[in-house]
């Protein structure tokens, strides 16, 4: 066991490494950032520090922290409006959301849309912003600084915008004036409702009202799901949950949803490693619940297959960062 403990944390290592360097984080490279990668890399940084007592991951996780707000929370230099600047200012570098950091800039406004090309158009998503809201959460705890804390509360507020009546969008442009996409995400409110609860735990400004807003928009959702990425949020979704030991009844609810999608997933298929991956750490999240015992040797036989096969051709960065974090979980994992 204790040698299978230290092979996780040297493969982790050498992913973050190797991602920071190819990034721009750690070398010269222009900066390529982006939010949802970036996110479960500082919580992978702060990790490797705990295990390791080595400063270097603590810069990393500052330095990132500061390359995303000074990056995603600025205009694009290609940007189709003209605009250039801070979405909001170098203080509440947050305030006003993060970009996604696709590739292309978002669609002009009356621009029909192109649904294959809109996937690599920018603009914010709103479960992005919630994964980074936990990663200034938990930098914030870790350093001790009330400066993440803050942020965090900010970018809870800016995801207010995808709300429209009683649905959220999808997909809202760069400055949160319009949607892109006006379809809701599957589990958008869930992961709202249980991130703004962790956000709570984490700051004094009391969030209550917003939490009950998304309560609300929770009610007409659909959980269970086949997507493998999907079936990993339910289960992380709930390990915060069970954390925090309320809601005990959407807990059972959202156990029950990932049992139906594991049913009829096929450990033997192997598609995108950034899906199944997400799958181990809800798995691994599951573990830490003692729940959905029989599909627990999925996570490990997930793990086995990428490390063993990371002659990737697209997404090289996510499919790194998440492979570690399915190395070393814990700091995600925890609320």
């Amino acid at each position: 066991m204790l040698q299978y403990i230290s092979n996780c944390m040297k493969n982790a290592e050498q992913l973050m490494l190797e991602f920071s360097k190819n990034t721009g984080l750690s070398s010269d490279k222009p900066p390529r950032r982006y939010l949802w990668t970036d996110a479960f890399a500082v919580c992978n940084f702060i990790q490797l520090f705990k295990n390791t007592e080595d400063e270097t991951y603590k810069q990393l996780a500052i330095d990132l922290v500061d390359q995303v707000h000074s990056t995603l929370g600025k205009h694009r230099k290609d940007d189709r409006e003209g605009r250039t600047g801070w979405l909001s200012n170098p203080e509440h570098p947050t305030k006003k959301g993060l970009r996604i950091g696709k590739t292309l800039p978002e669609r002009k406004k009356g621009e029909s849309i192109n649904h294959t090309l809109e996937w690599e158009r920018d603009g914010q998503y709103f479960h992005y912003l919630t994964k980074w809201m936990i990663a200034l959460a938990h930098m914030g705890e870790f350093l001790n600084e009330d400066k993440y804390q803050l942020w965090a509360v900010d970018l809870l507020e800016a995801s207010l915008s995808f709300i429209h009546g009683d649905r959220m969008y999808w997909k809202m442009s760069i400055d949160l004036s319009r949607p892109l996409i006006n379809s809701m995400g599957q589990h958008d409110p869930l992961d709202g409702y249980v991130t703004y609860k962790l956000v709570n735990r984490h700051t004094e400004k009391d969030l209550v009202e917003h939490i009950k807003r998304m309560s609300t928009l929770m009610q007409s959702i659909r959980l269970p799901t086949t997507d493998p990425l999907g079936i990993g949020g339910l289960l992380v979704d709930a390990y915060y949950l069970h954390q925090m030991k309320e809601d005990t009844d959407l807990v059972s609810q959202i156990i029950k949803a990932a049992d139906y999608g594991l049913q009829l997933f096929n450990p033997l298929n192997h598609t995108l490693a950034f899906r199944e991956l997400g799958l181990a750490i809800g798995l691994e999240a599951a573990k830490k619940m003692v729940k959905l015992p029989a599909y627990w040797p999925i996570e490990t036989g997930i793990i086995d297959f990428w490390l063993n096969h990371q002659d990737w051709k697209e997404h090289v960065e996510i499919n790194q960062v998440m492979l570690a974090t399915s190395l070393i979980p814990d700091e995600f994992l925890k609320v």
